[in-house]
Parts: structure tokens; sequence; C-alpha cells
């Protein structure tokens, strides 16, 4: 999270606004929290753009109770497509088999998740109710840098993204999306808060089966507050929108200025991997992730002295997913390029010394 961020809420934690009282102490019925509440939603439809015709929700659950959800809201029951991507959208179709007719409309698990299939090849079914695309793999390190256009290709379906990864890193083209969620913990506040943005129409066609806390169109009556919302989380993450919309890069500003400053932190370090015959990255060029960067040296004895030395020199969590091994380097909203150079002038050392 930005330090600013971190700093204010430090700062409001006892009293908040001369409320008297923690954000952690406040009623979510009341009219702090609804003040709250009221500028978190109205500084992200700001920052993203959000056209008037989607509902802001704002969940519990993380993006893999979403992988439920989602299909409890829009399959009816019936055929879903899914892109399998990567780790995470393998999960989320395996989760919608329990719930409708889940089908696998395109996959990258031939050459293990390091490239993206072209929409013109994915095998959509016509009376599939949506499609669903993890728009950013964490774990594999590759990102649709290009949300489809699902008509361009015969499809009315809604188009479903899980965008948890690398929301708030760049824009969103809403007119070809239907639905996107994500996990606010990776770039808008801490875990506990679940971000959803839904087309008006695609509400009230719940399976009868949907928890209604879970039911999108009773969360947006009742202004994501049927139940007693994570108050603090959203608080935090609205700190983080604020934020976002000061950062400015050029003439750029908010979202526009996170882009342009995640693609030069991204080059950065990229360029480090690709000039080096110690590392290596196998992910496609044109659909590498900006957010999560996996890289493995290629003598791996190495892997244990790396790690030591990159935490001696401050540059922590960078051990690759148990399920990848290798190295990981999640360069995030908050991440500034000083970061990126840092961990960049570590690798180049480390490489020398080790030749």
């Amino acid at each position: 999270m930005p330090a600013e961020v971190l700093q204010q809420a430090a700062t409001e934690m006892l009293d908040w606004q001369g409320s008297g009282m923690s954000v952690m102490e406040m009623s979510h019925r009341g009219q702090e929290f609804g003040r709250i509440l009221e500028a978190a939603e109205a500084d992200l439809r700001e920052l993203l753009a959000v056209p008037a015709h989607f509902r802001i929700l704002f969940m519990q659950g993380g993006g893999l109770a979403e992988n439920a959800i989602v299909p409890l809201n829009l399959s009816r029951g019936e055929s879903v497509d899914f892109v399998v991507t990567g780790s995470w959208s393998r999960k989320s179709f395996k989760e919608a088999g329990r719930y409708c007719q889940a089908r696998v409309a395109a996959s990258n698990e031939a050459d293990q998740h390091t490239s993206l299939p072209a929409p013109a090849t994915w095998q959509l079914d016509g009376k599939a109710r949506y499609v669903h695309l993890c728009s950013n793999e964490t774990i594999n390190g590759v990102e649709a840098h290009e949300l489809p256009d699902l008509k361009a290709l015969g499809s009315d379906a809604p188009l479903v993204i899980d965008f948890s990864s690398h929301v708030a890193s760049r824009s969103v083209d809403w007119s070809r999306v239907g639905l996107a969620f994500g996990g606010a913990q990776k770039n808008l506040g801490p875990a506990g808060l679940t971000l959803v943005v839904v087309r008006e129409d695609l509400l009230g066609h719940a399976l009868e089966a949907c928890p209604t806390a879970f039911n999108y169109q009773t969360v947006a009556e009742n202004r994501s507050m049927y139940n007693t919302p994570p108050t603090f989380a959203i608080y935090m993450a609205g700190l983080t929108f604020q934020w976002l919309k000061r950062q400015t890069e050029g003439a750029l500003r908010g979202v526009a200025a996170m882009e342009a400053r995640n693609i030069a932190k991204a080059e950065l370090l990229y360029g480090c991997i690709d000039q080096s015959a110690f590392y290596t990255n196998s992910v496609a060029p044109d659909c590498r992730s900006r957010m999560n960067v996996p890289f493995f040296l290629r003598d791996e004895s190495r892997n244990d002295a790396f790690l030591a030395g990159a935490k001696a020199a401050g540059l922590l969590q960078l051990k690759g997913h148990k399920s990848v091994g290798g190295m990981r380097a999640s360069i995030y909203n908050a991440m500034p390029i000083e970061g990126v150079q840092a961990l960049v002038a570590y690798m180049r050392e480390f490489e020398q010394q080790q030749a």
C-alpha cells in the first residue's frame, strides 16, 4: 500500500476527522461511515471511468468466493465459457462447474501458460451466459493487455473479467465488459474487501440457491450494506482512491499516470532479465504481466543465496509461488520505480558475484 495512505490511516486511527472514534468503531449505518462509503464509490467511479449503467458493489469473500458468486448470479445453471490462462482461471473454471455447465473455450495449458490464445481461436458456445477471463494471472505472469471484443467474435455473451491483480493499474474498456471483480488486496487496499462492477441488466438473475447476501441485486439495492460491509477495508481503499487521483506522470493523471508508470517499471525489470544470461522469463513478450514478473535463475541451485542476499538488501517476498518455483517480483501500483531500480541493481550485482 502507498506509504502516504498508511500514514494518513495512522493519523486518523484514534479519531476520524474529529468524530471522536476510529473507523473501526463506527456503525456502518452511521452518517460518518456513510460519508466514507459514498466518497469511495464516487472516487472509484471517477478513477475507472465506470459508466452510469454499471453498479459498484463492495463485497466480501475475495476473488475465490466470486468464482462461485458470479455463476450463482449470472449462469442461470446453463452454459458458461472459460478462457483458461493460468492457475486462477483454472480455479474459476473448476468452481463454476458446481453451479453451471462450465466449458473451456480456450486454453494455454499446452505451452505451460506462457502465452495467450488469440480471441479468434476461442471456441465459444453461442448459448453461453457469459465468458470468463482472468485478465492478469499473478502466478504465471501473463496479462491480456487488450480485452477481447466478444461482439466481433459473434458472441452476445457478456465478458466477465477477474481483474483482482491489476485493477486501477490501467484503464478498462467498459464497452467490452459485463462484469469485473477483484479482491482489493493487490492494488486497492487491505484484504477483506472485494470489488464488483456489474452492468445493471445482469442483475436479477440469481439462482434460487444463491445466498441472499451474495445476490448482486440485493447488494445493489442496499448500497452494499445488506449485511455489515468490511468498513475499515473500504475506508483504506477510499484513501487509496484519493491517492491515485493525486498521482501525475507528465500531463497524465490518476489511472492513466499509473499505467505509464507501470509500463516503465515493467520494461525496466524485463529488460534486465532479457539482457542477462543468468536469469530467464519464458512468457511471450506480447502478454507479459506488468504487475507480476516471474523469473528463474538458470542455475536454480543458487536460489537460496539469491533470496538471502535480496533480504539483506531489503528486497522482500521474491520467492515464486510454490506451484511454479523460481522468483516473482510483484510491482503493484504502490511500488515506486525506485524499488524496481533497487531490484535490478541487486540482480546485476548478484549475477556479477556468481560469475
